[in-house]
């Protein structure tokens, strides 16, 4: 028999493990002043492509008099209690009718926080006679909400219709075995990638198989389709999402999110989502901000049009400047590099460093070995020049990436 603490002492976890290494400069780094595409590091000024702010509502005037004028009104605390039980009120179902509105569907529901509805609603939605068929590539909260199921689940590769329908003739045999049904889970847009789900495609799977599809559209809200309605709304397949999740987190620069469906399978939720039934209310100060980030995405869709206006000129530039960019068709912006994790960390240093630079790096586990991913997060208050200077900056880094200077025994060379 082994003691619980000494064996988390003895695995720390593919990152934990790192953690004494890179906690506050790689991991868990500290970034101070206003949310906006200069932000101070460790006591210098970075341009940062690191914040999911893509609409720049963070620091809009607007939104900051209207988070600071709810919580002195409300404080915090107010409405205090589940919402079932004590915790409901007229701006909470105010919300719900303008996000069913936003998103074309019937009837929504609010929820704390995003990972943890994700995980809570798909736990709520099936059974262990059901069975469920998602993507390969899906966030971790979506992972997390599978693995709760008691039942049959089968992924399909990544936006692979091909391997989708194969999944879903496989998973169409079971179902009618068990007398049970079909969830397909996918995103609208893959928030590391940058690509779309194929959510067309799926819908017209519909044709010839009985399921219902689930989408994560916590990069698409605000971002795709008309006034920022979201991927299905890009797509033109809004109706064919049975199930619609959103996140407050990126575009609306706040806490919380949402799940949007016919009135009869919200309500189902509402009576039996256990995150929402035993947890507190989303506090007012958050209901009221994210109804004034609601009003200026519905009347100012030049947010929408700046931020595609940056990240049209990031790419573009960036694949004119001979990076891979990978098949993004978001704002999502991933570079690909080649490097070991040593050369990863040094180029960061470098970046961070020399050329003030803050954005994202991701390496082995989270992706295969050998491979570096830079990802930059184009927002609607960058400017033209800050792309210009991060394409410059870029092909610097590159050129020392593959001529070595990044090698652990180099690293005193710059």
């Amino acid at each position: 028999m082994k003691d619980l603490f000494e064996k988390i002492k003895a695995n720390r976890g593919p990152i934990g493990m790192h953690a004494k290494e890179s906690h506050g400069y790689f991991t868990f780094p500290k970034l101070e002043g206003d949310i906006a595409p200069r932000m101070v590091f460790r006591g210098r000024e970075r341009l940062n492509w690191s914040l999911n702010n893509y609409l720049g509502l963070a620091n809009h005037p607007e939104v900051r008099k209207a988070d600071a004028d709810a919580a002195a009104n409300y404080g915090f605390a107010m409405p205090m209690g589940a919402r079932m039980m004590s915790g409901n009120s007229d701006l909470h179902e105010q919300l719900e009718k303008e996000l069913s509105a936003f998103v074309q569907k019937e009837s929504t529901i609010l929820c704390n926080f995003g990972y943890q509805a994700m995980v809570s609603a798909i736990d709520c939605l099936v059974d262990r006679h059901d069975v469920i068929v998602y993507d390969a590539e899906s966030h971790a909260c979506i992972l997390d909400g599978v693995r709760l199921h008691m039942g049959k689940r089968y992924v399909f590769k990544h936006n692979d219709i091909e391997d989708c329908e194969k999944q879903l003739q496989r998973a169409t045999k079971l179902a009618e075995e068990q007398n049970g049904s079909i969830l397909v889970i996918t995103e609208g847009v893959f928030g590391m990638r940058g690509d779309q789900g194929k959510l067309k495609e799926i819908v017209d799977l519909k044709k010839k198989y009985q399921f219902r599809l689930f989408v994560d559209d916590a990069h698409g809200i605000g971002t795709m389709g008309t006034n920022g309605g979201g991927t299905g709304v890009e797509q033109g397949c809004q109706d064919g999402i049975d199930i619609y999740f959103g996140t407050f987190a990126k575009s609306f620069a706040l806490i919380g999110g949402f799940i949007s469906s016919d009135e009869q399978i919200v309500e189902y939720l509402r009576y039996n989502m256990r995150s929402q039934i035993f947890a507190k209310s989303l506090p007012l100060p958050l209901v009221v901000g994210a109804l004034k980030r609601i009003e200026l995405m519905r009347k100012h869709p030049e947010y929408k049009d700046k931020l595609w206006e940056i990240t049209n000129a990031l790419q573009s530039g960036l694949k004119k400047a001979g990076f891979d960019i990978g098949v993004t068709n978001s704002p999502v912006t991933p570079v690909y590099m080649n490097g070991s994790i040593p050369e990863a960390t040094n180029l960061i240093l470098d970046l961070r460093e020399n050329f003030n630079i803050f954005c994202s790096m991701v390496v082995y586990p989270v992706v295969p070995k050998g491979m570096i991913i830079l990802r930059l997060i184009p927002t609607a208050v960058h400017t033209l020049d800050d792309v210009n200077y991060t394409i410059e900056s870029f092909s610097k880094i590159v050129g020392k990436l593959k001529s070595g200077q990044y090698m652990s025994d180099k690293i005193a060379a710059f």
